[in-house]
């Protein structure tokens, strides 16, 4: 039976649960949950909910205490939430723990910006997760990985052999027990069975030109059209191209002084951050996919 405790890292009084509920909108649910959670000893530090009016659906995120909390294991919970809460509102839900660390596997191909700002992050302790490989169809960020001692994993992909490297790539995901997949500007398109083994933990990161303006120059197309503003935006990857559940967007101001270079150093600043938000409030989890495909993301 595993433990509520369990988890890649050592607890402390400090550790948090957190309950993330997703079910068609109803009255009394709040309720239940609360009156659950109470009776099981929790103290709840945050609550947050949201009620999707044109689907009829429910979503909820809400985070207590662990120490003292009663129920002694993730198995004992989850039978008893379901019996006494889930079950009468056919709820979806899935309970998460602060002392567990999400474990995020990232590709990137040539582009270092988004990889090397994943890693600061990682290192200073702002970003809370371990990042147990990066995988590539390029050599060039190796010596990126070697600097911060990371597994780098290196595939020579062409259109013949693109599902035998994917499988061998989706080998490596489920050795090393990844609950995320980050792609870092990685320039490949993954194929719809990929995509399909890892549904809405797939995230990728775009200039928010797409559609606008597509091809291998698309900062030069919006300089040429004089634009105002770019920006970027992280998404959860489908079949539809960069059409997936959006997570987070910025954009950045741009006058007629912006050349295209000033105009690619700021994108590409964009990019990064909103990659590295992204990533952030996935695994914080705050982020439910809804019935209609758009992201609920709790602050």
């Amino acid at each position: 039976m595993q433990s509520l405790f369990d988890s890649h890292n050592t607890k402390t009084l400090e550790d948090k649960a957190i309950l993330l509920i997703q079910c068609e909108d109803q009255k009394g649910i709040l309720a239940k949950v609360c009156h659950f959670l109470a009776h099981h000893n929790a103290n709840i530090v945050s609550l947050q909910e949201y009620a999707d009016v044109k689907t009829n659906q429910f979503y909820c995120r809400v985070e207590w205490e662990m120490n003292g909390f009663s129920l002694s294991s993730v198995a004992e919970f989850n039978q008893s939430f379901h019996e006494e809460v889930g079950s009468n509102f056919s709820m979806d839900f899935r309970i998460y723990f602060t002392s567990q660390r999400p474990r995020v596997c990232v590709f990137v191909s040539k582009y270092s910006h988004c990889l090397e700002d994943l890693l600061y992050r990682h290192a200073s302790g702002e970003l809370a997760v371990d990042i147990p490989l990066i995988i590539s169809n390029h050599k060039a960020l190796a010596p990126i990985a070697k600097l911060r001692n990371i597994p780098f994993h290196y595939f020579k992909m062409n259109n013949s052999n693109k599902q035998s490297i994917e499988k061998e790539q989706r080998k490596l995901i489920e050795e090393t027990d990844c609950d995320v997949v980050v792609l870092a500007r990685y320039m490949q398109i993954l194929s719809a069975e990929f995509v399909q083994a890892y549904k809405n933990r797939i995230i990728n990161i775009h200039h928010s030109f797409l559609p606008a303006f597509t091809g291998a120059k698309p900062y030069h197309a919006a300089h040429k059209r004089g634009v105002k503003v770019i920006g970027a935006t992280a998404h959860f990857v489908t079949e539809q191209l960069d059409e997936g559940p959006i997570i987070c967007q910025d954009v950045t101001k741009i006058t007629h002084k912006d050349s295209v270079q000033d105009m690619v150093i700021k994108g590409r600043d964009t990019e990064k951050q909103m990659l590295s938000k992204a990533v952030k409030l996935f695994c914080a989890h705050k982020v439910i996919t809804g019935v209609d495909q758009r992201t609920i993301v709790f602050d």
